[in-house]
Parts: C-alpha cells; sequence; structure tokens
C-alpha cells in the first residue's frame, strides 16, 4: 500500500488543530462529492465510527471507518490519532498527530491507502493523487474553510 505523509506547520494552538483535523464531518468540505456521517454518539473516543460516501445518486461507494487510538495533546504532549478504513472499496489507515511548537502547532497526517481492484503497478500514481487530496484537505481543516 502506497505511504503518503504530509506535515503543516499551523499558528493555531495544538489544541485547535486537533479539534479542527479530528472533526470528521468538517473533512468532507474539502472532498469533491463526499459527505461524512458520524455513526456514533459523541465525543469522538476509540471505537467512534463514521463513514464517507462518495459518489452522485446511486453511483458512489462507502468507506466505513473506525477510531482505534485517540490521544488528543495535552500540555507539551503531542496528540495522536488512527482511523482504520474498514470498507470494501478502500482499505488502509490514517493517522493525524499534532505537535506543539514554538507560535503553533505542527500537524502530520500519514495515511496508507488501497482501492480495491486497483493493481499495486498503479502505486505510485495511488500515493500521489492521495497525497494532494490529503493535503488539501489537511490545509483546507487548518485555515478553517
Amino acid at each position: 500500500m502506497p505511504l503518503i505523509r504530509i506535515e503543516r506547520r499551523t499558528h493555531l494552538p495544538a489544541g485547535e488543530a486537533w479539534r479542527r483535523l479530528t472533526t470528521w464531518e468538517n473533512h468532507a468540505r474539502h472532498v469533491p462529492f463526499t459527505a461524512i456521517t458520524v455513526t456514533t454518539a459523541p465525543p469522538t473516543r476509540v471505537g467512534t465510527r463514521f463513514t464517507a460516501r462518495t459518489g452522485a445518486g446511486r453511483a458512489g461507494f462507502d468507506d466505513p471507518m473506525e477510531v482505534v487510538r485517540w490521544e488528543p495533546p495535552a500540555g507539551d504532549r503531542p496528540g495522536r490519532c488512527r482511523v482504520e478504513k474498514r470498507g470494501r472499496v478502500v482499505l488502509g489507515w490514517a493517522e493525524a498527530e499534532v505537535v506543539p511548537v514554538e507560535g503553533g502547532s505542527l500537524a502530520v497526517w500519514r495515511e496508507e491507502v488501497r482501492v480495491r481492484g486497483v493493481p499495486r503497478l498503479l502505486d505510485r500514481l495511488t500515493a500521489r493523487a492521495a497525497r494532494l487530496l490529503f493535503g488539501r484537505v489537511v490545509t483546507g481543516l487548518l485555515k478553517g474553510r
């Protein structure tokens, strides 16, 4: 599976950067033709489940995910979250890490993604597309758009 890594430094305090990156419904604002539904009661924690529905009308697919690690930032300690993809089309995991730094925080997004049916020969292309998409998502979330 291709692994991508995105880093963004922001003036936001770690707690606010964390909140923006882990408010799952807001990710859909930055992914075309996608809506996200959280299927468990708040607050987010280990076991929280949500589904990203991508497509138009009947043409589309669900990307169900589950939070398997949840450690919000506290003081100087970084926050870490891991989500595992549980779907039939999109496989893999995503991790968000928010590190407090002088003047704000550093957000690191790691994702290992595979689209079922796409041959490994296309891993480089898949990684490039994922890097562009998730880079846009992380930047947009941190800017509050």
